[in-house]
């Protein structure tokens, strides 16, 4: 399939989105946007700025209720309440993803993926808290040693982000590189989390390998009706640094703290930036691993 038959694709793949998906708020939308906003001067970008904002908005779905929760019980949670807070999160969290699955905004599959994620960085969390990188200050019953089993849900977040991004916006990919090789990059990365404290860092080399396998690779994604392109390396970086404001809101809201932000809070440093990166490449790969990296000239409809 040329790239004028999946452009005539991709846009009937968006009109039939508000049905699949049943976002009748989101047809709407668009009707509103296309009435008001499309006639206007550069009235393409606009609306699909809107557009853009608002699906990025319900992809992030699961990571906002879960940041809110965070934000709200650092100022309001009420002294001597019978619930410690990270329980508190962790029942938001784990009910949040029930109702992700019970209302089809997720598939089985991908949650199956998610919780794998879940495990492993758990684990890695209980290696990190061991060693005094970051630490945990407030009690609760949930847990395993110093981690509280809430904390995996928010890896998990930016595994459902990427899931729900992939298919409201249809992502297909040229220039992907071989799947074995992306599975090592994961798995080195994943390593050198844990063996930088005994031997040498490995994050630039790290940094390399993923320019040399991914340096190529195009992401092309529908928002309205016009596909549209960018290159994965950046799409990572942008993504990253989104987890990094939201991690600075977590800290401020003392759910998990550094050591030099044990006396007064202090923002995280942009350095933590490159571990996101890393991190959500392990993140991405194992989305992939389910949904499939489609090439540009597939001709399969977004599900």
């Amino acid at each position: 399939m040329n790239e004028e038959a999946w452009r005539a694709e991709a846009a009937d793949n968006a009109a039939a989105s508000d049905v699949r998906r049943r976002d009748v708020w989101l047809a709407g939308l668009k009707r509103h946007s296309e009435r008001w906003i499309l006639p206007l001067p550069l009235g393409r970008l606009w609306h699909e700025l809107l557009l853009f904002g608002v699906l990025q908005a319900w992809a992030c779905l699961f990571a906002g209720i879960l940041l809110l929760a965070i934000l709200t019980t650092k100022f309001a949670w009420p002294i001597g309440a019978p619930m410690a807070r990270y329980d508190f999160l962790f029942l938001v969290a784990l009910a949040t993803q029930g109702a992700l699955l019970a209302f089809k905004m997720e598939r089985i599959e991908e949650a199956k993926v998610i919780f794998i994620f879940h495990i492993v960085a758990t684990i890695m969390e209980l290696f990190k808290t061991a060693k005094g990188s970051w630490l945990y200050p407030e009690a609760s019953l949930i847990r395993i040693a110093g981690v509280p089993l809430f904390s995996g849900f928010m890896y998990s977040a930016v595994g459902s982000y990427i899931a729900r991004c992939w298919r409201l916006f249809d992502f297909r990919f040229s220039n992907y590189p071989p799947i074995w090789t992306t599975w090592l990059l994961a798995a080195l990365i994943y390593v050198n989390f844990f063996t930088h404290h005994y031997v040498v860092d490995l994050r630039y080399g790290l940094f390399a390998f993923a320019a040399l396998i991914y340096g190529r690779t195009v992401i092309h994604f529908t928002i309205d009706a016009v596909p549209r392109q960018m290159p994965l390396l950046l799409g990572f970086l942008l993504v990253s640094l989104f987890i990094w404001f939201a991690e600075n809101i977590s800290s401020f809201s003392t759910i998990w703290l550094y050591p030099y932000q044990l006396k007064a809070w202090a923002p995280v440093g942009l350095g933590k930036l490159g571990s996101w990166f890393l991190l959500m490449i392990i993140s991405f790969v194992l989305v992939a691993s389910v949904n499939g990296p489609r090439p540009l000239t597939s001709g399969n409809r977004a599900g």
